[in-house]
């Protein structure tokens, strides 16, 4: 699934909370099919225009984003929770292409080695999310 995207822009003041160095987590807010929230903790990245997620094909964040491809997403910095950025947005694309490749490079930025797990059978599956909303404190 691919779809159009228009770029948003981060604000200079919160930017710095993407950078590969800064290490913050995403807290990734989706919608249960009862209506009820399912909020985790992430590694992301970011390539200018999306937010980069990457899970295992079948686990819930993968089924809820398959059957509602909305979500939120909290980024605090590390050092002050209470400076943070929440973006709502929606899911512009999601492929196994490259899925373990991708989680390599996420554990190498948090975790500092590509060496991520390989568990037979496990399919990775990264997805695109297109922030169109964007909330940061000031």
């Amino acid at each position: 699934m691919k779809l159009d995207s228009t770029a948003i822009e981060i604000p200079a003041t919160h930017i710095d909370l993407f950078k590969r160095e800064t290490k913050a987590f995403a807290m990734l807010a989706l919608t249960l099919s009862d209506g009820s929230p399912h909020v985790t903790p992430v590694w992301f990245d970011w390539d200018g225009t999306y937010i980069i997620i990457n899970t295992a094909r079948n686990r819930v964040k993968d089924k809820i984003l398959r059957k509602h491809p909305k979500a939120a997403v909290l980024i605090s910095a590390p050092d002050d929770p209470y400076r943070y950025i929440h973006l709502r947005g929606r899911v512009a694309e999601e492929t196994e292409e490259g899925g373990y490749e991708e989680i390599c490079d996420l554990r190498e930025k948090y975790e500092g080695d590509r060496n991520f797990p390989k568990r037979p059978g496990e399919v990775r599956v990264t997805y695109k999310i297109l922030p169109e909303k964007i909330f940061a404190d000031t």
